[in-house]
């Protein structure tokens, strides 16, 4: 069987990096074409060693008459860029954009929550927010794929299932999540320069983090009743990994097993959910390396709350790994394809 050919733009940041790492293991495709900017011209085996002995071509610059000689473009980009390529996609190419381009279903509310005018608002309904284990094979009738950002995969993955079911109160959900510093991507360093990243913890996009929005719009798919959640992110020392808190009110009646017991049976079939024991505790350990997502769901003190732990690698889970995932979904291959 001949290989699908795909192009990532974007290729030199840790989640482009990470992608090409991954897909070099996929036995279903060929990665035809790199595309960077400052990067054209080089090796990507300069931006990490682990790549050295692959056959891999030379970073070029993105330009359109690339796209009749790959099926699927992966976008790695600066948020607002994926927009640009989606206009001239052809009819045989498929857009994965790991950015938040295609996350929101609404050009307002990307103007609100990015600052900035969304370039291409009549591509947003042809696009698909994809969390895998939620969008199934949805994904399948869709031309541009938004995977989500890693803390709400983080925060959605547990918390979906349960608020389908009623299982926990809507207005009264606070989430804390740490992730290693490879989230904030390359610049991280210039972002933070008066911050030693590597001995300290820091909270940042106190009350209004972007990823607010993402959480929300999912939330709201899945319940009519008025919902209010806290989200704060933490940027850690470490380099990979989310650990996301979420503490939960119980709706009337009900107890940590009947939580445990929905997530068994909602993720019974998911490759990549992992619901350990109950009062389990979790780290980022656990998931280092791995497409995984692994959850407790822990007791508190007060017999109506409850405490989830959810433990991702964010730029696996969290990224390029998710990405795959959907691609494998999309193409009918195993879901296992590049991800093992």
């Amino acid at each position: 069987m001949s290989k699908i050919n795909i192009l990532i733009a974007g290729s030199t940041g840790y989640i482009g990096v990470q992608l090409i790492n991954l897909l070099t293991k996929h036995k279903k495709i060929n990665i035809k074409y790199l595309c960077g900017n400052s990067s054209a011209g080089k090796d990507i085996s300069s931006y990490e060693k682990s790549l050295r002995n692959k056959k891999l071509p030379k970073i070029i610059k993105f330009n359109e008459s690339l796209l009749k000689d790959v099926e699927i473009i992966f976008t790695a980009l600066p948020n607002g860029e994926a927009q640009t390529i989606s206009k001239k996609l052809l009819k045989k190419n498929i857009l994965i954009d790991l950015a938040a381009d295609f996350r929101l279903n609404k050009a307002s509310s990307y103007l609100k929550w990015y600052k900035k005018i969304h370039k291409a608002p009549k591509l947003i309904k042809k696009s698909i927010y994809s969390l895998p284990e939620l969008t199934g094979d949805k994904i399948k009738k869709f031309q541009i794929i938004g995977c989500p950002g890693c803390y709400p995969t983080s925060i959605l993955i547990p918390i979906i299932p349960l608020i389908k079911k009623n299982l926990i109160k809507k207005d009264s959900i606070i989430i804390d999540s740490k992730s290693g510093y490879s989230g904030a991507g390359r610049s991280v360093h210039k972002k933070h320069k008066n911050k030693n990243l590597y001995e300290s913890i820091s909270a940042y996009g106190v009350g209004f983090h972007r990823h607010n929005s993402e959480i929300e719009q999912m939330i709201k798919n899945y319940t009519k009743n008025k919902f209010k959640f806290t989200f704060t992110p933490h940027l850690s020392p470490m380099f990979r990994g989310i650990l996301t808190t979420i503490y939960v009110d119980l709706a009337s009646g009900k107890t940590i097993n009947n939580l445990f017991n929905e997530l068994k049976k909602f993720y019974k079939k998911e490759k990549f959910v992992k619901i350990a024991k109950l009062n389990s505790s979790v780290s980022t350990n656990d998931v280092i390396n791995t497409n995984n997502c692994k959850i407790s769901i822990c007791k508190s003190k007060y017999k109506d709350k409850a405490i989830i732990l959810s433990s991702i690698d964010n730029l696996i889970k969290g990224g390029a790994g998710q990405a795959i995932q959907n691609m494998n979904i999309l193409k009918n291959f195993d879901i296992n394809e590049g991800l093992r």
